[in-house]
């Protein structure tokens, strides 16, 4: 018998299938030992030595491996291809090693990028040794990690209370969502203005053109900066006259995106799905490790954390022929797309996150994945597919108006999509408003014919006023995007980094963007003065490019951590006698304006309001910081504060606010505050029942402007129809928060979601996911009639004809095959409950019968010395 060893049940579950009796298969569940969480689990003056201790959760799991070798005359470790599961199969076999338990026995690694039965038993004929390289990569990473762990904390403890710890690559991350933070806050908006010119063309046709160029000179974006400058431009247009100067039309190719790798399909599966990272990697590990198809399971997904964006021949001729049946030949370029890692240092030579089988079609599969499985999976399908497929082209054309004096230039652009190519299938998302990337590609602007010399008539000026906006906060794609450029952590690493900054609470999550906590800023802001070194991005990035430098063999590990260690020594050293008065002078000299705000002059006022003598200064405390006066303990003045606004911190704010007047009912809204929170009223108290709506989670009272109110007494809106059922999606709030009403069913709108923006598709996709929570239909059953799935109060079910039978304890919804709920409601069928009841009527029946009573007499017999003794006691009183 050989025993297999593999990381996760599900994954040992998918595979066992595939291989015969004489395998015995078992998972380690994760790491089985790591480096226990005290000091002295590394030890840089003993060569690193590393001291490992096994989880008490994973020691039942070893003593299921070591009890399976006994009767075994083979290990064989198939845990993932990567550095981590590298690490498992060598901690695997290191402690079956320690407790004797491999004897003679013979240990084999393979590795497979698919869970598929092919490549399943391929792998079992091409095993091979432990990579020691990619294990050494993995203890150095992990002995970093520890180093910088189990030493800078204490000083973020020491130093800063609250703290909670500081992490190697994590620093850096929350280094910079607070830089972008204070990019934000320090950002000057400015008033520009644009000008638009609706023409009709000879043809009675409309031509809209912006104004470009004024008296020879290009006008810039920012260059019309005042209403009155745009109204004597709009006053020079009026009186001109205008003809076509030149037109313009390039053919242009586009480019298809290369296939998925972990990086991009986080960022995408954020941009266009919502995900988190972390939520992207549950997914994707779920499909990667198997589904129920049918009567298998199988791997849809080849494995999902890598850094190559080549795919296998064998599966690019397979796309080929999908596309050619699917799109037609026209579809197909000549020769195969093959593409390159942009990443110098890739981490290692995998394919990339593709189908296991190009011919099981999304829609195809759909009835054995949930709704977040099938999504995610179609992005995957799409751009695989889309990855092989034939350019885009598109007629870019360029139109250029002159005034007859030649004095005014007017321009307008437009593309059209001449063959779209790849984007029959798929085109990537931009991250945020101010990417251009495929911003020709989003939408297409068809301009009507015109001839050079025509005469255009003006129809209408629209000067339009804007404002310059601040840089984006982070959401989980930007900041992804923005580590993988920089060089910071890996692919695999980045869901955890986000994880961990807010689980810490550093980073909090607004509208699916990343917002620092007043900790994390206080944290990073001391990292910054105090370990500059560590948190600079190309410091962090260079020792990342020598960890894949280890993994490839071409530098020494232990090497890499001696000249690390002996700098971050000295700094740590150097920071045990800082004082703390000189870390509050820096952390308040950097952090003022955040938490002293300026008055209208922009001059910060800091003299306590209470003795008029000291000064405000910031103080930490273990639950958080707060504002002080220096004349303390003379002086108690303190007040706290907040990352967001609360109670306390609304508790200034005026409670009964007119905004102003409801341009349509000319009635008055006011902003008020109740026993169950803040709330607009539409209309004076003198209204016998006045309309109120309360303002939503995340919208803070003293933010609250005329238009946002109207807005939320406009509620519920309706969104939309809905494309299958024709019947009004609406949108408002009731009792317990935002809703979403279709048919009259209520779906919860989730906390990302804005109640007064939400759009019809989106509608739709939550509605979607509430049906498919709540259950779906499975097929039908031999007898006729649908087998539906559905979730009840007590658990999920399976029903038929009213007839129900609940999922076996431990059973995944999205595990059920038809073949198991028909199984299940014969098995009902055979025992129903009234069948049940009767027989425990019977059997309670029987037992009274067995059991005698007590007679009356031998009752009587005991209590007879309770009732003499009773008496007796009286008698004596």
């Amino acid at each position: 018998m050989k025993v297999v060893v593999v990381e996760s049940p599900a994954k040992a579950k998918t595979i066992n299938k595939y291989l015969g009796p004489d395998y015995t298969v078992l998972a380690s569940y994760g790491h089985i030992r790591d480096l226990p969480a005290k000091d002295g689990s590394v030890q840089p003056d003993n060569a690193f030595e590393m001291s490992w201790q096994t989880d008490a959760k994973a020691n039942k799991h070893v003593k299921d491996i070591t009890d399976a070798l006994l009767n075994a005359d083979k290990l064989i470790l198939a845990t993932d291809p990567d550095r981590e599961g590298e690490a498992i199969s060598w901690h695997v076999q290191e402690l079956v090693r320690s407790k004797k338990s491999l004897r003679d026995i013979p240990s084999e690694r393979v590795v497979f990028n698919e869970i598929t039965k092919s490549a399943i038993l391929s792998a079992m004929e091409k095993p091979r040794d432990i990579d020691y390289d990619l294990v050494n990569a993995y203890l150095a990473r992990r002995a970093l990690d520890y180093l910088v762990g189990f030493n800078l904390s204490p000083v973020l403890w020491r130093k800063l209370p609250g703290a909670k710890s500081a992490g190697r690559v994590q620093s850096v991350a929350l280094r910079l969502i607070c830089n972008r933070e204070a990019d934000i806050e320090a950002f000057n908006s400015q008033e520009y203005w644009s000008i638009d010119t609706v023409f009709k063309t000879e043809n009675n046709k409309h031509l809209t053109a912006r104004v470009v160029g004024l008296d020879a000179s290009k006008i810039g974006k920012l260059d019309i900066a005042s209403e009155e400058q745009a109204k004597q431009i709009e006053q020079r247009i009026k009186n001109a006259d205008f003809l076509v100067e030149s037109i313009d039309t390039k053919r242009t190719k586009r480019q298809p995106s290369a296939p998925f790798i972990t990086s991009t399909l986080q960022q995408e599966a954020s941009r266009k799905l919502g995900f988190s990272a972390s939520r992207t990697m549950q997914i994707a590990q779920r499909l990667y490790e198997g589904i129920q198809v049918g009567s298998e399971a199988t791997g849809l997904i080849t494995y999902m954390r890598t850094d190559g964006v080549q795919m296998s021949n064998e599966a690019i001729h397979a796309l080929r022929d999908e596309i050619g049946t699917i799109y037609g030949t026209q579809y197909l370029p000549e020769k195969p797309r093959f593409y390159k890692t942009k990443a110098a240092n890739a981490q290692e030579a995998h394919e990339a996150i593709r189908p296991t089988s190009f011919a099981r079609h999304p829609n195809d599969i759909r009835a054995y994945l949930d709704y977040d499985q099938f999504r995610l999976y179609d992005l995957i399908w799409k751009r695989a597919v889309a990855s092989q497929m034939a350019v885009a082209e598109l007629d870019q054309t360029t139109i250029q108006i002159l005034s007859e004096n030649k004095d005014i230039e007017l321009r307008c652009n437009g593309s059209v999509i001449v063959f779209d190519g790849f984007r029959r299938a798929y085109f990537e998302s931009k991250d945020e408003a101010g990417d251009e990337d495929n911003a020709a590609d989003d939408k297409d602007s068809i301009l009507p014919a015109v001839t050079s010399g025509s005469t255009l008539t003006q129809e209408q000026i629209n000067p339009e006023q804007h404002f310059t906006q601040p840089p984006p906060r982070f959401s989980d794609a930007s900041l992804v995007k923005n580590l993988e450029e920089l060089g910071i952590g890996r692919p695999s690493t980045y869901a955890s980094i986000l994880q961990v900054l807010e689980k810490r609470g550093y980073v909090r999550k607004d509208q699916k963007r990343f917002i620092p906590e007043h900790r994390g800023r206080i944290v990073s802001t001391f990292l910054e003065n105090f370990f500059q070194q560590y948190v600079q991005y190309d410091f962090t990035a260079s020792l990342e490019n020598q960890l894949d430098d280890v993994s490839g063999g071409r530098l020494e590990w232990k090497q890499v951590l001696s000249q690390f260690w002996q700098d971050f020594k000295q700094t740590i050293d150097s920071t045990k006698d800082l004082p703390v008065p000189d870390v509050m002078e820096a952390l308040d000299k950097d952090l003022e304006k955040l938490f002293f705000k300026p008055d209208e002059t922009g001059k910060i006022d800091r003299v306590c309001s209470k003795c008029n003598e000291g000064y405000l200064e910031l103080k930490l405390s273990k639950y958080g910081p707060f504002i002080g006066c220096s004349k303390y303990p003379d002086c108690s003045y303190t007040k706290q504060v907040h990352d967001a606004q609360s109670d306390d911190d609304t508790s200034q704010i005026q409670d009964n606010i007119e905004l102003g007047i409801d341009p349509q009912t000319q009635m008055p809204i006011w902003l008020k505050k109740g026993p169950y929170g803040w709330y607009v009223q539409q209309g004076g108290d003198d209204i016998k029942k006045p309309k109120r709506t309360g303002l939503p989670k995340g919208v803070f009272p003293d933010q609250v402007t005329l238009a946002q109110a109207i807005s939320l007494l406009s509620l519920p809106r309706d969104v939309g129809l809905h494309p299958e059922t024709r019947e009004m999606i609406q949108a408002g709030i009731g009792r317990y928060g935002p809703f979403l009403k279709h048919q009259g069913k209520f779906v919860s709108l989730p906390v990302d979601d804005d109640v007064l923006s939400v759009g019809i598709n989106r509608a739709v996709d939550l509605l979607a996911a509430a049906q498919l929570k709540a259950g779906r239909t499975l097929g039908v059953h031999p007898d006729g009639g649908d087998v539906e799935l559905k979730r009840g109060r007590f658990g999920s079910y399976v029903e038929h004809k009213k007839l129900r039978a609940s999922l076996p304890r431990g059973t995944e919804m999205s595990d059920v095959t038809l073949e198991q709920a028909i199984l299940l409601l014969q098995q009902k069928a055979a025992n129903p409950p009234k069948a049940k009841k009767a027989a425990k009527k019977t059997a309670k029946k029987t037992a009274k019968k067995v059991v005698t009573k007590p007679s009356k007499t031998s009752a009587s017999k005991k209590t007879a010395p309770k009732k003499a003794a009773k008496k007796s006691a009286k008698q004596k009183i």
